[in-house]
């Protein structure tokens, strides 16, 4: 099999505040060149940070409406509690996974939970948007909550796959995620210790993504990417093997493209300025339902 080339790789930029609980690096966004990234909408990063105790008055993001795709948290350390008007709901900690189908509309928060709050300490997670097609953009919002003993995990020569989304073949082993995606996807945590090397392989002609977010790391024999930069890899060819220098960590979202025009703005992401348009006409006519009483 021939193998997927970089095409680039980007280095994290400035970090900017999402209310007041989350400290992200924007990696991607549906804002600029979309089609690179199709069928994911947006990345951010929030890399390692230490929060002091704050009890009584957890930090986040309070309540915002969605429409037209879908949210995954992933929860490395800290732990979020989340609520939407679709009834969804919980706290999510250390290995935990959020996949929150927004669809036709809701409203949610997100804070810091009143344990983590209480306690303070190290604070890591990454939020992805994943895009829904024309067709699945009005499905009715509902939620998965996905526990880190749901998630397999598959260990390779000194290296780890954690499978929240696709498929994963091992020698005679078939290994599937949790997660129910409306299109094709992986979307897997890897682990390499020193000296490691694994091969994923991904499918031809869909989008290859890696987020670094520790250690480094070579790519087919390519030059070496770091911690906060992200890998963005040729449609074309498949094979995909990694090799680690040092101790490293990463994300792997690998998926088919939607081909679809994509056109969002702030919490909404559908085909058309008119479907816009209308998402703000039906959210403040009360149409995305309201969140339960705390």
């Amino acid at each position: 099999m021939s193998a997927k080339t970089i095409v680039r790789i980007d280095q994290a930029p400035a970090r900017h505040w999402v209310g007041n609980g989350f400290h992200v690096h924007g990696m991607f966004s549906y804002n600029r060149n979309p089609e690179d990234y199709s069928p994911f909408l947006m990345l951010d990063y929030a890399a390692p940070t230490q929060f002091a105790p704050n009890a009584g008055k957890p930090r986040g993001v309070g309540e915002h409406p969605h429409r037209g795709f879908e949210t995954v948290t992933i929860c490395y350390s800290g732990e979020v509690a989340h609520r939407d008007s679709s009834g969804g709901g919980g706290v999510i900690g250390v290995g935990d996974v959020q996949w929150m189908t927004a669809g036709s509309g809701l409203v949610h928060d997100e804070f810091h939970s009143e344990t983590y709050s209480r306690a303070g300490g190290e604070f890591h997670m990454v939020q992805l948007w994943v895009n829904l097609p024309a067709k699945d953009k009005m499905t009715p919002p509902h939620y998965q909550a996905i526990s880190t003993a749901e998630i397999p995990r598959v260990d390779v020569n000194g290296a780890s796959v954690r499978l929240i989304a696709g498929q994963l073949r091992q020698g005679d082993s078939h290994f599937s995620g949790p997660a129910n995606t409306y299109t094709p996807m992986n979307v897997w945590d890897v682990k390499l210790s020193a000296h490691s090397r694994i091969s994923l392989p991904q499918p031809e002609g869909w989008t290859t993504l890696l987020l670094v977010q520790g250690g480094r790391l070579s790519i087919n024999g390519s030059d070496t990417v770091g911690k906060a930069q992200l890998v963005v890899l040729s449609r074309s060819g498949s094979a995909l093997d990694i090799h680690a220098s040092e101790d490293a960590q990463c994300l792997l979202l690998s998926g088919e493209p939607i081909q679809e025009p994509v056109f969002g703005y702030g919490p909404f992401v559908m085909n058309t300025e008119q479907e816009i348009r209308q998402a703000f006409t039906d959210f403040h006519s009360g149409k995305f339902g309201t969140l339960p009483v705390a």
